[in-house]
């Protein structure tokens, strides 16, 4: 594999061969893939990302780093890659703020059967998925969006122990590394359950995930006048793809372009691998971030055909946080009288639980399903409920985001 890419541009085609997966006789011609990766400071592994995008069976025409407030040396990798930079000016919109600035300029330049991917700098796509999201959105003319289901990729990688390193340092760089290891596994197993879930449903996804997404760039045009003209919520006021304004841009994006009239896809052929939270602590935030972001933004847009499902999922979500505390109080409070007894209700919930853990990662294999039916996780569902309840807290009291 050849350790650069080529600087592939709108002037300069993909290079000879790249469009290897095209359209065979009689099949519609797939539309030409400009990607964006907007990254601050990922210079731990956008090479990687480049890499992967290199590999793919339907080569990108564009690919282009957004660097937004980068310290680091990822402009410096990237650029080696042979991609185009593109590094933002005044941005203090963060992510979404640093697409919208590229957006700004790229989308008034695209045309009928163009497509724009993007995708986080800390993430890995298999080899087929461009070709397989370009293929659905060229094949059927109903959807808007096409993103992907992945796997969680170890979040520490090991490193090799000094003989001067002190023991105690040692032993506290293992123990670090053995729990983030675990706390990558238990995301690992939760993605492998939201994607039998998507795949269930023949891919239908209500929030296409800003991990990596395909959109068709004429909905992203009409979306933009939308916002303009007021049939969708203004955004940055300027027409701007992404809400600024919001915790989870990409959970708002779905919704702006379900309102459209389009539809979402997450087919279990665009896979890819993304990089899982290392510490309680960082996950604590993410799940915080995107629980409350959800919820404001079912508030953002009120109840229409759109957002029923959702809301709908928030009230199972809020009956699953009140059995989880209802659950917890009982058992406490029983061992504290002293009069700790095995009821049928609570025994009854637990079984369906263990048979709920074991069903659904059946990808996994038959080993992490047995693991999985001992209940190991639950820590982890429990801690999940709790930044659930948080952030229903929050978005209730309306206390200051800080992130």
């Amino acid at each position: 594999m050849s350790p650069t890419l080529a600087p592939w541009s709108s002037e300069v085609d993909a290079p000879a061969g790249a469009q290897r997966a095209q359209a065979t006789v009689g099949e519609p011609r797939l539309g030409r893939v400009h990607v964006l990766i907007p990254a601050h400071d990922e210079e731990a592994g956008i090479r990687t990302t480049l890499l992967a995008l290199q590999d793919q069976t339907y080569q990108p025409h564009t690919v282009t780093v957004i660097a937004d407030n980068c310290s680091d040396a990822t402009v410096q990798i990237a650029r080696a890659m042979g991609v185009t930079v593109v590094e933002t000016v005044g941005n203090t919109d963060k992510k979404a703020g640093a697409l919208n600035q590229v957006l700004d300029t790229l989308l008034p330049t695209l045309g009928e059967g163009d497509l724009v991917f993007v995708q986080d700098a800390d993430s890995a796509l298999d080899p087929h998925f461009l070709e397989n999201a370009a293929g659905y959105l060229t094949r059927h003319d109903h959807l808007g969006a096409v993103g992907g289901t992945f796997r969680a990729q170890p979040a520490v990688q090991h490193e090799r122990t000094r003989r001067s390193e002190p023991l105690a340092e040692r032993w506290s760089r293992v123990a670090w590394n053995a729990n983030s290891r675990f706390l990558q596994h238990l995301q690992d197993n939760e993605y492998a359950r939201y994607a039998r879930d998507v795949r269930r449903l023949d891919g239908k996804c209500l929030v296409v995930t800003g991990t990596a997404a395909m959109f068709r760039a004429t909905m992203l045009q009409d979306l933009s006048r939308a916002r303009l003209d007021g049939r969708l919520p203004q955004g940055d006021g300027r027409g701007g793809i992404y809400d600024p304004r919001v915790l989870t841009e990409d959970n708002e994006l779905s919704f702006a372009i379900m309102h459209l009239g389009y539809e979402l896809l997450a087919p279990p052929n665009c896979l890819l691998t993304t990089e899982a939270m290392s510490t309680w602590r960082e996950l604590w935030q993410q799940r915080l971030r995107w629980k409350r972001g959800a919820v404001e933004n079912c508030v953002q847009y009120g109840v229409t055909r759109v957002t029923r499902p959702y809301w709908g999922r928030q009230l199972l979500t809020m009956l699953g946080v009140v059995i989880t505390a209802l659950y917890l109080a009982d058992v406490a409070l029983t061992l504290a009288l002293g009069h700790f007894m095995l009821q049928p209700i609570w025994l009854g919930i637990t079984a369906i639980f263990c048979v709920e853990r074991f069903v659904t990662v059946r990808d996994k294999g038959l080993r992490q399903q047995l693991l999985s039916a001992t209940m190991y996780e639950l820590p982890f569902d429990f801690f999940l409920q709790a930044t659930h309840a948080k952030a229903y807290a929050d978005a209730i009291t309306r206390t200051e985001r800080t992130w």
